[in-house]
């Protein structure tokens, strides 16, 4: 197999001639002599049939082929540089990547603040975040598609080395836009009279298990999305009702874009949980899991 003719020693050399804007600038960044790197150079060219650079005065300015070369090459530097961050991390105990599973009723917004604040000491580590509902987020975790779970709603599943913790209550209220039938009735509404009406319902996002729904009106009709935002949009332009936490609606509320229901039987807050797999253990996964338990409690 022939070696290739462009190396990472050339593009090195390439790069801090350019960047220097001589050869002997150059070398003495490189602590090499200036006839070492005309060498490289005159090798690079010989062996790829084109001129890299080309004198103007005392500097050495690039050609068109060589900007295209450098521009490249430093693509290059720019990944091996990051492969050898990256294998070091992971030498050290640390992950490359941590990925996380968001239910969809929970306000990402505070979580995704700590993770920010994480990111900024460990700009190596990428975070990958993907959204479930319900049942979807344990199975995510169960089947090791993520490593850490945030908002998952009880109950936490047994006998799964998993290891969990409460990190808050979700309030659930009634909403409906202003203008649907079910906001004419006289309040406190009863179950029975919910159930003349359209519910909009989240669809479960486990695949492999029962799926399951919370909040649903018995007797209704049901109208199915897949996400919170989705079920915000189907309320607000009237197709039916349905359940929201309440901190997600303040704002539609106080607006006028929503309003609350008042209930004869008022639902129980929901316990939801951050967990994760006890086998983990990675030290990315560690701190960011400390810093979020530190937010949360």
């Amino acid at each position: 197999m022939m070696s290739p003719a462009i190396t990472i020693e050339a593009l090195l050399v390439l790069d801090a001639i350019e960047y220097r804007g001589s050869y002997a600038a150059a070398a003495e960044q490189l602590n090499k002599v200036p006839s070492a790197l005309s060498y490289i150079v005159q090798k690079l060219e010989e062996q790829l049939n084109v001129t890299i650079f080309e004198r103007q005065g005392r500097r050495s300015v690039l050609t068109p082929a060589g900007k295209h070369l450098l521009a490249e090459g430093r693509k290059v530097l720019s990944a091996m540089n990051a492969l050898t961050a990256q294998t070091q991390t992971i030498a050290n105990g640390w992950e490359t990547k941590i990925r996380i599973a968001c239910d969809s009723i929970l306000d990402i917004n505070p979580a995704f603040r700590v993770v920010q604040h994480f990111l900024e000491e460990h700009q190596n580590i990428e975070i990958d975040v993907q959204e479930e509902v319900m049942n979807g987020s344990w199975q995510a975790l169960i089947q090791d598609k993520v490593d850490l779970v945030i908002g998952a709603p009880s109950p936490v599943p047994s006998q799964k080395g998993i290891r969990a913790i409460k990190i808050g209550k979700l309030e659930q209220v009634l909403v409906t836009h202003k203008s649907h039938a079910l906001a004419q009735i006289k309040q406190p509404v009863n179950k029975s009279t919910l159930a003349t009406f359209r519910t909009v319902v989240i669809h479960d996002s486990v695949q492999h298990e029962i799926p399951r729904s919370v909040n649903v009106i018995e007797g209704s009709r049901h109208f199915y999305v897949t996400s919170v935002n989705q079920k915000i949009a189907a309320i607000t332009v009237g197709i039916g009702i349905g359940y929201l936490p309440k901190e997600l609606v303040e704002n539609l509320v106080a607006n006028d874009e929503l309003m609350i229901v008042d209930l004869v039987e008022q639902l129980p807050a929901q316990d939801l949980f951050m967990a994760w797999k006890i086998t983990n253990k990675g030290k990315g996964l560690h701190q960011l899991r400390s810093l979020l338990e530190s937010h949360f409690g």
